[in-house]
C-alpha cells in the first residue's frame, strides 16, 4: 500500500486561536434566561459558577479566541493529533468512498476532553478558585478534568452517572490516580442527590442529576467553581482544535470532505469537528454535508423538543433554548456514556435549527459490530461513543459502493475504548441489547419542561 495513511503536523502547526462558529452564523443563538425572571441572563448570573475568562468566551461574538500560551504548552502533549486514511477499512468494505478519521484518543486522557479541560483549569486557576467540581458519564470528562486539575494545582471533585460508575471502574481508578475525587450519582453527600434517591434508591443516574449534584457543592463555596464537559459555547470553541487541525491535514491529503460525521451527546465532539468546515461553508469555501449521530436510547435531535429547558435535573442552571428530552428524562443505561445527556448544545441545537446539520439515531449493536469491524481493520478499539459515527461512515461507505460514488468521508475518532472493555465483552457475547426509548415516557418528560413565555 504505497498511500500515506498517517498525516501529521508539526508542532508550529497548533492552532493560535479557537474558532468560534457564532461570529459567521446567519442568525444569533437564542439568548440564554435566568431560571427565576425568565429575563436573559448577564455575566453576574454566571460568576458564582465560571471565572470571568470562560464568561467572556460565553457570550463572545469574535471569531478567533486567542488560546493562552500556557494552555497551548500543554496541549503540546499530544497536539497536533493524527488524522488517518482508512485504507484497510475501505478495502473491506469494497467501496470507493475515501475516509479519514482525526484521532483524538492519544491525549493522555484518551479522548477529545482535555482539549477543553485544560482551558478551563488554566482560567479558573488565574482567578483564584482552589476547587473544581463537576459530573461525568463515561468518565472521560472526569479524567481530562482531573489531569487538567492537577497540572493547575486545584483540587477536583466528580459526581460519575452511577450506571457508568458500576460498568466502568477503571475510569473510575484513573480519575483517581490524576488525584480527584469520584461520587456515584445521585450521591447521598448532595440535597440533589438525596431527593432522587428517595424517590428511587436504585435510580442509574443521568448527566442531568450528576450535573445538579456538583452544581449545588460549587455554589455554596466561594472558593470552588462549575466545569461543564460538553454543551456550553466556550466548550465548543475550545474543542475546534479538532477541526482547524483537521482542515489542514485533510490539505496535506489532497481532499476535502464530502461529508462529516460525528456522534453527538452535548455535542462538543462534533462541533469541535464540524465547526471549521462548517464557517467554510458558510463562507462559500466548500459545500460537506454535516450529519450528527446519537444513540436512539437518547434521541435528542431526532426525537426531542426545541425548547427553553434546564441543563441540570433539579432545575439550578440557567434555562437554555436547545433540543431536550426533558431535564428529568433518565436514559436507559447504555454503555454509550458520554451520549447520555437530556438535551443537545444550544449552539448546535440552533445550527441544526437554521438547516445547517443534519442528525441520525443508531442502536448500539449496530455501533458495537462497527467498532468491533473497525478494530479489526484499523488496529484501534474505539469508545462506545465514536461507534455511532462510525456505523454511519460504515453504512455510508457501502452506500458508495453499491452506487460507485467516490465520495470523501470524514469522521473524529474522538476517544479509545481501553476502559470498555466490559462493554465489548458483553456484544461478542452477544448478551448487549438494544434500548429504543419509548415514545411515552419522552412525551411524559417533556410535558414538564418549564413554562417559558419568550
Amino acid at each position: 500500500m504505497s498511500q500515506q495513511t498517517k498525516y501529521l503536523l508539526e508542532e508550529s502547526d497548533l492552532p493560535t486561536h479557537w474558532y468560534n462558529l457564532v461570529a459567521d452564523l446567519p442568525e444569533p443563538p437564542p439568548p440564554v434566561l435566568h431560571p427565576g425572571t425568565h429575563e436573559p441572563i448577564g455575566p453576574e448570573d454566571l460568576a458564582p459558577l465560571f471565572p470571568g475568562g470562560l464568561i467572556a468566551q460565553e457570550v463572545t461574538a469574535e471569531r478567533d479566541v486567542e488560546i493562552p500560551e500556557p494552555v497551548r504548552e500543554v496541549y503540546r502533549l499530544w497536539r497536533p493529533s493524527p488524522l488517518y486514511r482508512a485504507h484497510r477499512l475501505e478495502k473491506a468494505l469494497g467501496t470507493p468512498a475515501r475516509i479519514y478519521y482525526k484521532y483524538e484518543g492519544v491525549s493522555p486522557a484518551g479522548s477529545h476532553k482535555p482539549n477543553t479541560s485544560v482551558p478551563q483549569a488554566y482560567y479558573n486557576a488565574i482567578e483564584g478558585v482552589r476547587r473544581l467540581t463537576t459530573e461525568t458519564g463515561a468518565g472521560q470528562w472526569g479524567s481530562a478534568l482531573a489531569f487538567a486539575c492537577t497540572l493547575f494545582g486545584l483540587s477536583c471533585e466528580i459526581w460519575q452517572v452511577r450506571a457508568s460508575y458500576e460498568q466502568k471502574p477503571y475510569r473510575r481508578s484513573m480519575i483517581e490516580t490524576f488525584g480527584a475525587t469520584v461520587h456515584p450519582s445521585p450521591s447521598p453527600l448532595t440535597e440533589a442527590g438525596r431527593t432522587i434517591l428517595a424517590a428511587d434508591p436504585d435510580s442509574p443516574g443521568s448527566l442531568g442529576i450528576a450535573i445538579s449534584e456538583a452544581v449545588e457543592i460549587a455554589a455554596a463555596d466561594p472558593e470552588t467553581r462549575y466545569a461543564l464537559g460538553s454543551v456550553l459555547n466556550h466548550v465548543l470553541l475550545h474543542q475546534t482544535v479538532i477541526g482547524l487541525e483537521a482542515r489542514k491535514q485533510m490539505e496535506m491529503a489532497g481532499d476535502s470532505p464530502d461529508l462529516i460525521i460525528g456522534c453527538t451527546g452535548g455535542g462538543s465532539n462534533f462541533a469541535g469537528l464540524a465547526f471549521p468546515f462548517l464557517g467554510d461553508k458558510l463562507a462559500g469555501r466548500g459545500d460537506p454535508e454535516i450529519r450528527a449521530v446519537e444513540p436512539s436510547s437518547c434521541p435528542t435531535l431526532t426525537r426531542g423538543t426545541y425548547a427553553y429547558d434546564f441543563g441540570d435535573t433539579a432545575g439550578m442552571t440557567p434555562l437554555m433554548k436547545m433540543h431536550t428530552l426533558g431535564h428529568d428524562f433518565v436514559p436507559d443505561p447504555i454503555h454509550a456514556g458520554g451520549l447520555r445527556y437530556h438535551a443537545m448544545s444550544p449552539l448546535l441545537s440552533h445550527v441544526y435549527e437554521l438547516g445547517l446539520l443534519e442528525a441520525r439515531a443508531r442502536d448500539q449493536r449496530d455501533c458495537f459490530a462497527a467498532g468491533v469491524q473497525f478494530a479489526r481493520n484499523e488496529g484501534i478499539v474505539p469508545a462506545p461513543e465514536p461507534t455511532h459515527a462510525l456505523a454511519e461512515c460504515i453504512d455510508e461507505a457501502r452506500r458508495c459502493a453499491e452506487t460507485g460514488e467516490e465520495k470523501v468521508i470524514l469522521t473524529a475518532l474522538c476517544g479509545h475504548g481501553h476502559f470498555d472493555m466490559a462493554a465489548y465483552d458483553r456484544y461478542l457475547s452477544e448478551d448487549l441489547i438494544d434500548r429504543p426509548y419509548p415514545q411515552e415516557r419522552i412525551d411524559a418528560a417533556l410535558e414538564r419542561l418549564p413554562k417559558v413565555d419568550v
